[in-house]
């Protein structure tokens, strides 16, 4: 599951509250270090096959930078999604407040915080099925759109029993 939830005890003590829950989320990576190197190993060996009845002619030497090139390109593709891959959401709740920040891998840190109070979490059938925003301080903002919908509906469903337990608890 490419989420990670923590939940915490509420705190009743009057000093700044610990988080009553806490939710990480990250793209789901199929590819591990080991299979990057089988799948390069497998598509160059594959290239290299048809380049075996044209050794020791001229045609070698013009294919061979094609081949070279396009295994380049595959190997570098491969490795720009496992960077995209380091993506991290951080939610975390609190009684008093509600933050994510989000982790991008070529950009800057975005966060976003607001009253629980007032954040409502909703479901939307576009872009994507079962898109999840959360609506509350100055603007709305996404999670975890790279979930499968059955994650976001699962994510949606956990945050909406959360925050009712936080506004009832004021």
């Amino acid at each position: 599951m490419p989420f990670q939830v923590t939940k915490g005890a509420p705190d009743h003590s009057g000093a700044l509250s610990t988080p009553t829950l806490e939710i990480t989320l990250w793209p789901h990576q199929s590819l591990t270090p080991k299979g990057f190197v089988i799948f390069i190993g497998a598509t160059s060996m594959l290239f290299a096959l048809p380049l075996l009845s044209v050794v020791g002619t001229a045609a070698l030497w013009f294919l061979l930078p094609f081949i070279a090139a396009t295994v380049t390109l595959v190997w570098c593709l491969l490795k720009r999604s496992w960077k995209d891959g380091t993506l991290r959401e951080q939610l975390t709740l609190t009684p008093e407040l509600i933050s994510i920040l989000r982790t991008n891998p070529r950009a800057p840190k975005q966060s976003w915080e607001a009253n629980p109070f007032w954040v409502r979490a909703e479901l939307h059938s576009e872009p994507v099925e079962n898109y999840l925003t959360l609506r509350g301080g100055a603007r709305d903002v996404e999670l975890g759109r790279f979930l499968t919908p059955d994650e976001r509906a699962e994510l949606h469903n956990l945050l909406l029993d959360a925050l009712a337990r936080t506004k009832t608890a004021q």
